[in-house]
């Protein structure tokens, strides 16, 4: 007759994993099993009741010996190991010896989130995104599983649904911890790599909106144009109403070259205007921006297509939008004006806006300061 341990709630695991004499898989994933008053049984039971915890953990060591040749009781020894030492402080022996569970224990969810816990506090971001990915993984197979012999549809359908609402908090704790190594992960080729090991792991992810931007901000840092917009056109499949993809999208055919870059340019930037519906009751002050952001990205589309003078009342929408809400931006939108009305001869006009723009700090300030000079120096010269 098998029964849980109750003793085993004296342990140090912070989430309990009932134990037998092997390791079973069960919906995809593993669960460490022992039996009562087996000698391993035993040998816990002495163990549990140990109140020095040095003398637990050397305690432990001998039980990873003495049961060597059975993989369950080596995976849970290791993994109460590992958990010592992270309590007491020591997180790179406690990293090593819950990958020494986890080889006897591969497909183990609680395993997974300890060793993620321990990498963060760590902060080893490569790590965490190993642990977080496969876990994730894990998870996702639950509803992959082959029915059992015997089952029925429904029998099968609320078993899947039940080993996924017990799964679930430890899912969202993994895929919370993989979303941060992201956005901490200031190395554009590192922060692809791991977004290339997080998507696949939560494919319906919460943080999906702003994966998607960490992604096209990385391959636009690599300078990999060809790969962001496959990733962004990939996006826009899915969710067309995007409109950090479409911004970034017309962003990136707007700074391109090549012919008919900016045709594509001017058409995702107004598809970013209609989604944004910056002139709605309830727009935003995200969405005021957005639209502000992709009036500028017309205007600026319109001047490389030789429309300098069609650029003119888009650029002055995105002035209005951006003007308070949006520093940079607004600088950028303002630098863009003033540059058109430089080239249609209109200097006082670009005098006035630029002279605005080139109070604010950031990267726009050099040039629109550049471009301020030669303004007042053509408008002296017309005198």
């Amino acid at each position: 007759m098998k029964r849980t341990c109750r003793r085993l709630l004296l342990t140090l695991l912070p989430v309990l994993t009932v134990l037998f004499l092997a390791v079973l898989s069960h919906a995809q994933l593993d669960k460490i099993v022992i039996a009562a008053g087996t000698p391993e049984d035993q040998a816990l039971t002495a163990i549990s009741n140990e109140p020095d915890p040095q003398k637990k953990l050397a305690m432990y060591e001998d039980f990873v010996q003495k049961f060597s040749a059975n993989p369950a009781a080596v995976a849970y020894g290791n993994w109460q190991i590992s958990q010592a030492y992270q309590t007491a402080g020591d997180l790179q022996k406690a990293l090593d010896y819950g990958d020494k569970a986890l080889v006897g224990s591969p497909r183990n969810l609680d395993i997974l989130v300890s060793q993620t816990s321990i990498a963060q506090q760590l902060k080893n971001d490569a790590k965490t995104i190993e642990y977080s990915a496969k876990g994730g993984e894990l998870y996702n197979a639950l509803a992959k599983q082959a029915k059992p012999e015997g089952m029925s549809d429904q029998e099968f359908a609320n078993r899947v649904s039940e080993d996924k609402n017990g799964a679930k908090s430890s899912y969202e704790f993994l895929e919370a911890a993989a979303f941060n190594a992201i956005a901490e992960e200031p190395n554009a080729k590192k922060r692809m790599e791991y977004i290339e090991s997080y998507t696949p792991a939560f494919p319906d992810s919460r943080f999906q909106e702003q994966i998607t931007t960490y992604a096209m901000m990385s391959l636009s840092e690599l300078k990999d144009t060809a790969r962001l917009i496959a990733y962004a056109e990939k996006t826009l499949a899915t969710n067309p109403n995007s409109l950090t993809t479409l911004l970034l999208l017309a962003g990136t055919y707007a700074d391109d070259s090549k012919a008919g870059s900016a045709a594509k340019a001017a058409n995702y930037a107004q598809k970013a205007i209609d989604v944004a519906k910056a002139d709605a009751p309830d727009a935003d002050h995200a969405r005021k921006v957005s639209a502000g952001a992709a009036y500028s990205i017309l205007g600026y589309a319109a001047m490389k297509q030789d429309k300098t003078l069609a650029a003119i009342p888009d650029l002055k929408s995105a002035c209005v939008l951006l003007r308070g809400q949006d520093e940079q931006q607004y600088a950028i939108a303002a630098y863009r004006l003033g540059f058109a009305y430089a080239k249609l001869s209109k200097l006082t006009e670009a005098r006035e806006i630029l002279t605005d723009a080139v109070k604010i700090s950031g990267p726009a300030q050099a040039m629109t300061q550049d471009l301020l000079t030669k303004v007042n120096a053509a408008r002296a010269k017309g005198k």
